[in-house]
């Protein structure tokens, strides 16, 4: 079986990296920027019309050293500082160096709240002054201590949502899909997903722009949240698509669920900046089986998700074998 990145690379690779939340960009080997993705564009007016990669830094990161990139292929840093280099965007970054010389920069957003990331960094220096006083003083920083533990679990838990629908993101709901399989496995109890996808989405991006299409990916975030109850859970899967998990249900429940999602979302009136819209989604359905990974999972529903489109949209399949 071929590569995706072989099949991928004969065809225009530019829409899917203008789709992506990553920040990719493409520099010369004494980091001289040559090309980026969209990600980047809220940055770049920034940085001077010269700049190089190390101007995005936080951390002193020699961008003119090919033994640094090898060294440094990988790596968790603030990224985009101000004028005082204090604050950034908390990042996971990897440098890629090319054959040609050249060099590939991918970022991934972990936490956009810098003003929580400083409340962190305060927190911690108090807590060492604190230790080298006095058993009262030790007291304060067992204090500072849990309060900074509060301040990182919330920072932990933002870096699992998805920014744009508040629902967890791709990363927490596959986790959860995985522990889910688990239990299933272990305990002989039911065990059912979902894939909805929104019809005609790449349509409404290219009419009403991208505004327009986050207001609708919001709304039905929204809808989701009001909808899905413990122990079910609805997160982002990536794009347009959401994918919610029914421990302890069988199909049956399942299409029951989308069936009030399909009427909820079809009657909804979404008010974006300057229209309303309708819209409605289609949805792939599958129930765990004895010899099913949780990976086998996604591809049945999402094969599920394929004949619902197929046969007309606003609509859902239930797929429960691969035939």
């Amino acid at each position: 079986m071929q590569s995706l990145e072989t099949l991928l690379s004969h065809h225009g690779l530019s829409a899917i990296l203008d789709h992506i939340h990553a920040i990719v960009i493409l520099a010369e080997k004494d980091g001289a920027l040559i090309a980026w993705n969209r990600a980047f564009e809220p940055y770049k007016a920034g940085f001077r019309p010269n700049g190089k990669l190390g101007d995005l830094f936080t951390d002193t990161v020699d961008t003119q050293s090919r033994s640094q990139f090898k060294k440094m292929e990988r790596w968790v840093t603030h990224i985009f500082p101000d004028e005082d280099k204090q604050n950034g965007l908390l990042c996971d970054c990897m440098l890629l160096p090319l054959a040609d010389g050249k060099i590939l920069f991918v970022a991934e957003i972990i936490n956009s709240a810098p003003k929580l990331l400083d409340k962190v960094d305060r927190l911690s220096k108090q807590v060492e002054v604190f230790k080298n006083e006095s058993e009262t003083a030790k007291k304060l920083a067992r204090r500072k201590e849990v309060e900074m533990s509060g301040v990182m679990a919330q920072a932990s838990e933002i870096s699992h949502i998805d920014a744009l629908t508040l629902l967890p993101n791709r990363r927490k709901v596959l986790r959860q899909l995985e522990d889910e399989v688990q239990r299933a496995q272990r305990y002989h109890t039911p065990l059912t997903i979902s894939i909805l996808d929104i019809d005609y989405f790449k349509k409404i991006n290219d009419t009403y722009g991208h505004l327009a299409g986050d207001e609708v990916l919001k709304q039905i975030g929204q809808i989701l949240t009001d909808y899905i109850r413990h122990p079910d859970m609805a997160g982002r899967y990536g794009g347009e698509e959401f994918l919610v998990l029914l421990p302890n249900s069988d199909a049956q429940a399942a299409a029951d669920q989308a069936a009030r999602l399909c009427k909820r979302i079809r009657e909804t009136n979404i008010q974006t900046a300057e229209q309303i819209l309708n819209i409605t989604i289609s949805v792939g359905i599958t129930e765990y089986q004895k010899t099913d990974t949780w990976e086998t999972l996604i591809n049945r529903a999402d094969a599920a998700l394929y004949e619902a489109k197929s046969g007309g949209r606003d609509r859902w399949v239930i797929k429960n074998s691969q035939s």
